[in-house]
């Protein structure tokens, strides 16, 4: 039964930094790095429909940034390529349906932070252009547009520039993905959105008090506007102490929001990053390590995405309705970006 409702289920993730694993392999590799590492795990894992988010490391920043970007874009365009009978980057809805229609993954470009950019919010469009439909702002530190939730003491909104971007992006058709902002920002956020908004890879304040995840009253206010919340794997963000990162404590933070937001606004945010780590040459990710946050540890089965049915089946045995699984695993995910990349 469980085996059989996930491969019949559309199984959306919507964060998972493989293209840090990908672009740091020289171009002429990346098509066959991906095809060779990470596709027999999404498939392992029934993944439909993937979203790519380009995260610039620390080591590229600032001088870097907007050249890394760009590398990172353009390596998600040469692996979709390269890989055409099993993967498509995809542009708009029809993109999507078609890819799951033809059995491929429908990839989906996202920006996690944004650095290159830094206060040109006009180079949005360029990103735009170049592929991307969802986006964030910040990360833990502070940005030109926003400070990230490491910054949460300043209790600061977006910035001049950030509300301008906020507004470009809703111009354009790009997602805006709340998560990593910080809470005065998110509020903002909530504020000004005259569009759905997403969170790609948060989880419940209320069963962790991180700064990573969202209240209630946020939960609320995402799912208000038609939004999704995807819960985030992440174990130290799921539990503080590494006895609770468990299988269970994941399907808490589901339940949670589900309760709070309602079944038809949350779907799953996994930010798969122990293989990516272990995949690169330090000094990958300090920031991370700096904030007091061991980035290898993980739920244990859910390292990577090959572990994704053991959510459907901890779904299910909680008695989930099918339906409610196969929304939670996906469908919400799906028709949301349906909606707003329409």
């Amino acid at each position: 039964m469980t085996n059989s409702l996930h491969e019949r289920a559309i199984v959306a993730d919507t964060h998972n930094d493989l293209l840090m694993a990908v672009s740091a392999r020289p171009p002429r590799q990346w098509a066959s790095f991906f095809r060779e590492r990470w596709l027999p795990q999404l498939r392992d894992g029934g993944v439909n429909l993937q979203v790519l988010p380009v995260f610039i490391d620390d080591q590229y920043r600032p001088e870097g940034a907007l050249r890394q970007t760009l590398r990172m874009i353009e390596c998600a365009h040469v692996l979709a390529e390269g890989n055409a009978e099993h993967v498509r980057l995809c542009l708009d809805a029809a993109d999507i349906d078609g890819a799951l229609a033809d059995g491929r993954i429908a990839l989906v470009l996202a920006m996690e932070s944004m650095p290159g950019l830094d206060a040109s919010v006009e180079l949005i469009s360029t990103m735009h252009r170049l592929g991307v439909r969802v986006a964030s702002i910040a990360h833990f530190g502070r940005t030109p547009l926003a400070d990230g939730s490491g910054e949460d003491a300043t209790g600061s909104g977006l910035t001049t520039d950030g509300v301008a971007a906020l507004a470009e992006m809703e111009r354009l058709g790009i997602v805006f993905d709340v998560s990593h902002l910080g809470a005065s920002g998110v509020e903002h956020v909530l504020e000004l959105a005259t569009m759905p908004v997403m969170a790609t890879h948060s989880s419940a304040r209320a069963l962790r008090d991180h700064h990573r995840n969202l209240t209630d009253g946020q939960l609320r206010a995402v799912a208000a506007t038609g939004g999704v919340i995807c819960v985030n794997f992440f174990a130290p963000f799921l539990a503080e102490d590494e006895r609770d990162m468990t299988l269970d404590r994941l399907l808490d933070h589901i339940e949670h929001i589900v309760s709070v937001a309602g079944v038809d606004h949350v779907g799953l945010g996994p930010d798969f990053i122990r293989e990516v780590m272990d995949d690169l040459t330090p000094p990958c990710c300090e920031d991370v390590y700096a904030r007091g946050v061991d980035p290898k540890r993980a739920v244990p089965g859910l390292e990577g995405p090959a572990g994704l049915p053991m959510v459907t089946e901890g779904l299910l045995a909680r008695g989930l309705p099918e339906k409610d699984v196969m929304a939670i695993i996906g469908g919400n995910v799906h028709r949301f970006l349906g909606e707003r990349l329409a």
